[in-house]
């Protein structure tokens, strides 16, 4: 009970805290009287502290080597000590303690929780053991320590997991008496012959970041990708976390769990780039470091176990209590299941399996299973938070999960959090792996004549120190003494408990904390809209591929679990990737028309498509319709209706016959629509005037060019009979001449042709150009 409520955090109870006061009372009248006749007495050493006295001092274990001793090690304890006090500590000691062994996993977990001394549960000092000196550590001061013991003296009788404790004791001057001051537990394992059934250890080692690529691609013929930023560039550096996951992964007995997006974005980057800079785009520097990273992680992966998840790593839960009612959601992870595998072999020349989901932190309720399941995943990682056991030991992770449809492969919930923390500090690294390396040999030692087959999934995207930290676990493991390493596939397959639980929690046992952090229903919405916005796009393109493909991997981006806590940020991509869509979809549009005037009964009403797209258009249907079908008919009817093809970067105007009945102005509006008669883009409405020509006015103008006509007959007739009279004077002059010459020669004595002809001017040339069959200029003129 003292110990729970030290844990806890609760005081003493009222009958404790009575029996304390009378024994202080009973203690204290001879301690009084001792100090009136003497300037220091010292008190009994080591004795137990209230309020804060046992956390004055803060112990920070910084390395224990090794970390799994065998017979013949010597361990070997470093760390500093600090005085946290308003008061100088003096003749300070710094000791080891030693026990006790621990029974349970439990009991494992308890001595964690503890923090301030506790005389009725912390074993005594080592005996004959190296102690450090401090004579004196002043307020706010550190001094370092380092403490090295032979495993013959500490005490290991048997095989097992004990407490281990460094404790510093010393006095105050308001104390001057001995007592702990500070204390720090930890557990050393001690296995140091094998055992004969050995635990199996599935450690799933996660390739996983957040979204960097947007749905924009350059103009150029690669469709080169453009990024919203160069973050993912610093985890891919020497040090950053990708790297370090690499690089520590490669000698680990690990199952590569890898996010499918994350390796088509660093491809994307070796094969170059663009990244966002407002509203242009620039090229990426960083084409060196994801080829570098790229070339590391295909070695790292050859011989292991590769499990690919959905494209991108869909919010399961989300989709499952927030989306799966929206039409369309559950057809994106479908999608994004189908791009895994061929991501992985594509980018790494391995196979992965796509067998499994992995809801966020293993929290799973049925429909949750359900939605894991439904684009063909079988297994489903949970973990034992969520699916718990009620059994005296750690089961075997595989076990028919609900119908017995899907197999559950629970990972160990103590083990898969042990390294969540901040491992920036080696004492936080040191208490984790050594806690991790305690938890794993209880569980062997709870039914050592029995094999069973766990599973360690930790967090999605660790840090570089949890990496670093993780690794170390799993190089303490290598020993084999008491587990040995297995995959994920091998666990999946391993043979169930029969006494293990198989029941799928309810929701309401689903943590509030998880929930919270869904994405709202709205992202789902604005998905949809999205989706229906590329469909209707993609009809009218002549190479749909160049933009469907880039908007799909958005979308799917779109239900990344790495959104949970970034709502703003998740917001801000998805309306991003609605707005590009709409940019794209704009580039093909009518182009606004002026007011016209027809004068006449027909004439043809152009109207220009304009296609600012790289590709051209198709499939697409302009109409063109009257308001006033009595006033003014498009190709005899209200509405007429004209196919619609324009190259990439081109206009085309579509021309439509049209017919004026009466006069005045008629509204006409031009709409595309997409074969199916779907509308495409906003309608444009302009306004045609009819001015029609009457019969009366016909008349008139048919009168004058009758008239004309007659002018022109008449004058021409004139024209003739002068010319006849000229022939007939000219010919009497001839004879008169021939009477003087000889016959057949003029006067120069030249033969005359009888056949030439007199000889006329030519008619005027016109004074105007023929008529010109160009169309008229938009919202000008119309054809005729």
């Amino acid at each position: 009970m003292a110990e729970a409520a030290d844990i806890q955090g609760t005081g003493p109870s009222p009958a404790r805290r009575w029996l304390r006061r009378t024994i202080t009372v009973a203690f204290g009248a001879p301690l009084l009287a001792g100090l009136l006749q003497a300037p220091v007495v010292a008190a009994p050493t080591a004795t137990a502290e209230d309020g804060t006295g046992s956390r004055t001092v803060d112990v920070s274990l910084d390395t224990l080597t090794p970390s799994a001793p065998v017979a013949g090690d010597t361990v070997t304890v470093t760390g500093t000590v600090t005085n946290r006090g308003k008061k100088a500590v003096t003749d300070a000691t710094v000791n080891l303690r030693v026990g006790p062994r621990m029974t349970s996993r439990s009991e494992i977990e308890q001595v964690t929780g503890r923090t301030g001394f506790r005389n009725d549960s912390d074993p005594a000092p080592l005996e004959d053991a190296p102690v450090v000196k401090i004579p004196k550590l002043g307020a706010g001061l550190s001094s370092e320590f380092s403490l090295s013991v032979p495993v013959s003296e500490l005490g290991l009788d048997e095989e097992g997991v004990y407490q281990l404790g460094v404790s510093l004791t010393g006095q105050t001057p308001d104390r001057q008496y001995d007592r702990v001051l500070g204390i720090e537990r930890t557990f050393l394992p001690y296995q140091p012959e094998a055992t004969e059934k050995k635990t199996q250890v599935a450690y799933l080692w996660p390739l996983i970041a957040s979204a960097h690529v947007s749905a924009q691609t350059a103009t150029d013929d690669q469709q080169t990708p453009v990024f919203e930023d160069d973050a993912l560039a610093a985890e891919l550096r020497p040090g950053g976390r990708l790297d370090e996951l690499v690089s520590l992964g490669k000698n680990l007995p690990v199952t590569w769990v890898v996010d499918p997006d994350l390796l088509a974005s660093v491809d994307a980057m070796a094969n170059g780039y663009r990244v966002k800079d407002g509203d242009l785009d620039v090229p990426g520097k960083y084409q060196a470091v994801a080829e570098r990273w790229l070339d590391s992680l295909e070695k790292a992966v050859q011989g292991h176990k590769v499990v690919a998840l959905p494209f991108a790593d869909p919010d399961l839960a989300s989709l499952a209590h927030r989306g799966k009612d929206v039409p369309g959601s559950l057809g994106h992870l479908q999608s994004a299941t189908a791009l895994a595998g061929m991501t992985v072999e594509t980018v790494l020349h391995v196979p992965a399996s796509t067998d499994f989901a992995w809801p966020t932190d293993g929290a799973v309720d049925p429909s949750i299973a359900a939605v894991a399941t439904s684009a063909g995943a079988d297994k489903v990682i949970a973990r034992s938070d969520s699916v718990r056991d009620d059994l005296p030991y750690t089961a075997t992770a595989a076990r028919p999960l609900g119908n017995g449809s899907t197999t559950a492969v629970v990972s160990d919930a103590l083990l898969s959090t042990a390294f969540e923390g901040d491992m920036v500090r080696e004492e936080s690294s040191t208490l984790a792996v050594q806690e991790f390396l305690a938890q794993s040999l209880a569980i062997t030692l709870e039914q050592p004549e029995e094999q069973r087959s766990i599973v360690v999934a930790p967090q999605r995207m660790p840090t570089a120190a949890q990496t670093q930290a993780m690794a170390a676990a799993l190089e303490g493991l290598s020993g084999r003494r008491w587990t040995q390493p297995t995959d994920l596939l091998a666990a999946a397959a391993a043979k169930p408990d029969p006494d293990a639980s198989t029941t799928v929690p309810s929701g309401s046992r689903y943590p509030k904390a998880l929930r919270d952090q869904e994405l709202p229903v709205q992202a789902f919405r604005d998905m949809k809209t999205t989706r229906d916005e590329l469909n209707d796009f993609q009809v009218v393109l002549t190479q749909p591929e160049r933009v469907v493909t880039p908007f799909d991997n958005a979308i799917n981006r779109e239900m990344s679990t790495s959104w949970r806590g970034e709502a703003r940020a998740a917001a801000i991509y998805r309306g991003n990737v609605l707005n590009h869509l709409k940019n794209l979809t704009e580039g093909v549009q009518l182009v606004d028309k002026s007011d016209l005037t027809l004068s006449g009964r027909s004439a043809t009403i152009p109207v220009t498509v304009q296609n600012k797209l790289l590709q051209g258009v198709g499939n697409l249907v302009l109409r063109l319709t009257s308001a006033n079908k009595n006033r003014l008919e498009v190709n005899g009817d209200r509405y007429a209706e004209l196919p619609v093809k324009v190259g990439g970067g081109h206009s085309q105007s579509v021309k439509f016959p049209a017919s004026a009945n009466v006069n005045g102005q008629v509204t006409m509006t031009a709409q595309l629509y997409t074969e199916d008669g779907t509308p495409y883009g906003q309608p444009m409405d302009f306004t045609v005037k009819v001015s029609e020509i009457t019969p009366t006015v016909m008349l008139v103008i048919a009168g004058g060019v009758l008239l004309l006509v007659l002018a022109g007959v008449r004058m021409y007739s004139q024209r003739k009979r002068v010319a006849a009279r000229n022939a007939e004077a000219e010919d009497a002059a001839t004879a008169e001449d021939d009477t003087a010459s000889e016959p057949g020669q003029d006067e120069s004595g030249e033969e005359e042709s009888p056949g030439d002809e007199p000889v006329q001017p030519s008619d005027p040339t016109p004074d105007t150009g023929p008529e010109s069959g160009d169309p008229s200029g938009t919202g000008e003129k119309v054809d005729r």
